[in-house]
Order: C-alpha cells, then structure tokens, then sequence
C-alpha cells in the first residue's frame, strides 16, 4: 500500500528531526555515562591543527545535560520549520551553517578554548528562516519568518559579542551568517550538490 505524499513527508521528517536528536543524545549519553565527557575534547580548538576536527564534531557535543537540553527544543522546532522546505534544501543548509560556523569559531574565537555543542547550526536555522522570506518573497515563506520571529526572535541577542562564560557567540552569529549566504545563493548551491 502507498501512502499519500503529506504522511510520507512527515515520516521523513520525524525520522530526520528524531534521529539527530537521538544521535545527539545517544552520543552525551555515552559521553557523561562512559567516557567521562572524553568525547568533549573533540570539539573546535581555535587556529590549532588538531581543533579543526571540531569543525565536524562540534555540533554534535555537549557539554552538559543542561547544554543538550537547552538546545534540543529550538534544534527540533526551527530545524522542522527548515526541512518543510524539503530534504534536499534542508542537507544544503545544514551542511553550510555547520561548515561556516565551525570555521568561524575556528579562525575568530579566543585561543585556548574548546568550543561544542548545536547552537551553531539552531542560530543558522533561526537565520534562513528569517532571511528566506527577504530572497524568495513568496507567502510560505513569510509565513515561517513571522512564526520564527515571534518564538525565536530574542535570539537575535545571541549573535552579538559576550563575555559570558561559556557562550560561544562566535558560534552563534557564525551560524547567522552562514545562513544568509545560504538563503542569498541557494539556487547556485542546488545545482551544485546536484553534480554529487
């Protein structure tokens, strides 16, 4: 039997929201029960060579229950909002947020710091949420970028510099960034992981 194209999009959906959560959790899980937060040490190092690993570690780590928490509500709401758009549009802006956030921690955070978790990649699906409707100026669109601005829109705060322990704004407006690169050329980064 087939199902109708609506139940199975939300079946891929839930299955790609619920098992990077699953991943995330399992890997903390590991991490505090077993390895004794080890795995953190994976994270971003700025401007060493063995930190640059981080870049695709990074997203996945937590330095807490309360960090992975914390960041598991927003990855679930505003990364559904972003897949809506599709799978394919989804990976694309995944995998730029988490490229240019990492590199952006990488190259601009103080040395001798060791940056994780997913906030990162939540501050870019906030970002091409928002910039989305700027660029495509379609109803859909605009819809999503009122429903984020009103839930999410404090935010914004987020991605200016603080000197607050433990907050990696670079991360966080790194992630912004690269999601208003995504949305101003997503057309040109279509055809391009079209040729993989």
């Amino acid at each position: 039997m087939q199902l109708p194209l609506a139940t199975s999009n939300v079946e891929t959906q839930a299955k790609i929201i619920g098992g990077s959560i699953a991943l995330i959790w399992g890997l903390e899980l590991i991490d505090q029960l077993l390895l004794r937060h080890r795995l953190d040490r994976l994270g971003i190092v700025p401007r060493t060579q063995i930190g640059l690993r981080g870049i695709l570690f990074a997203p996945l780590l937590h330095g807490s229950w309360s960090h992975l928490i914390a960041n598991t509500l927003p990855f679930v709401v505003l990364g559904w909002l972003t897949l809506l758009h599709g799978v394919t549009e989804f990976t694309i802006v995944t995998a730029v947020i988490w490229l240019v956030s990492g590199l952006g921690v990488w190259l601009l955070a103080p040395s001798h710091t060791l940056h994780i978790g997913a906030s990162g990649i939540i501050f870019g699906y906030f970002g091409f949420l928002l910039s989305r409707r700027y660029f495509e100026q379609d109803l859909r669109s605009a819809t999503v970028s009122v429903v984020v601005a009103v839930l999410y829109g404090p935010l914004i705060w987020g991605i200016l510099p603080s000197r607050r322990r433990g907050i990696s704004w670079q991360g966080h407006l790194f992630g912004f960034v690269g999601s208003i690169l995504t949305a101003r050329y997503l057309p040109e980064l279509r055809q391009w992981f079209a040729t993989f």
